[in-house]
């Protein structure tokens, strides 16, 4: 219990406290307001009076003409109602006597309507056509590159001298060729055919066959 009345009491004195501050605030808010609100006044200006303005002289009366009345336009009497004649009832027609149509004939079925049996066409055959023999391409044979002569035989160094002089007519240097030839046909037993290329038919022997500098040495 003494707990509690004191953290009542202390509860109640902050309360106080902060009105207080909150009261003390107010009035310096007020001061500040009043300073700010009432400066010393400037002093007001001297007004002189404005001069007096006459008033306009009243225009004088002028009088109205007097009223003249028209003269009223002259009774004129209106022609007494006269009501429109009753109209003459319509003509009635007399009506024609009911005639009675004669009866409806009965009425007669007639049979359902059935359509002709469909009777089909035989079927036309196709048209036997023919179809040729097959016949084979003709076969063309490539063409056959003709075979060089066959390289003449050589048994001894002196059938070397008549192959070499032909293999080296159209050389530049004959005596170079011929001597060239001559070691190649001795060595290998075989000299090319023509006066040109076809070292490839004496063997490798001919082809294989190079100088010092590595150049081939057979013609």
């Amino acid at each position: 219990m003494l707990q509690k009345m004191v953290s009542k009491s202390i509860f109640l004195l902050g309360i106080f406290l902060v009105l207080a501050t909150k009261v003390y605030s107010y009035d310096e808010d007020l001061k500040i307001v009043v300073n700010y609100v009432n400066p010393t006044a400037p002093p007001s200006p001297i007004v002189t009076p404005p001069s007096p303005v006459k008033a306009p002289p009243t225009p004088p009366l002028v009088k109205s003409p007097p009223i003249v009345k028209a003269p009223s336009p002259p009774l004129v009497k209106t022609p007494p109602y006269q009501s429109p004649p009753a109209p003459s009832p319509p003509l009635v027609k007399p009506t024609p006597p009911i005639v009675k149509s004669p009866p409806s004939p009965p009425l007669v079925k007639t049979p359902p309507y059935q359509s002709p049996p469909i009777v089909k066409a035989p079927p036309t055959p196709p048209p036997i056509v023919k179809t040729p023999p097959y016949q084979s391409p003709p076969i063309v044979k490539p063409p056959v590159a003709p075979s060089p002569p066959p390289t003449p035989i050589v048994k001894s160094w002196k059938d070397c001298i008549p192959l070499c002089g032909y293999r080296c007519q159209k050389h530049s240097r004959q005596n170079t060729c011929i001597r060239a030839c001559m070691t190649c046909c001795d060595r290998c037993k075989c000299v090319p055919p023509g006066t040109y290329g076809n070292r490839e038919k004496c063997g490798k022997c001919y082809t294989d066959m190079v100088t010092h500098g590595n150049r081939p040495k057979c013609p």
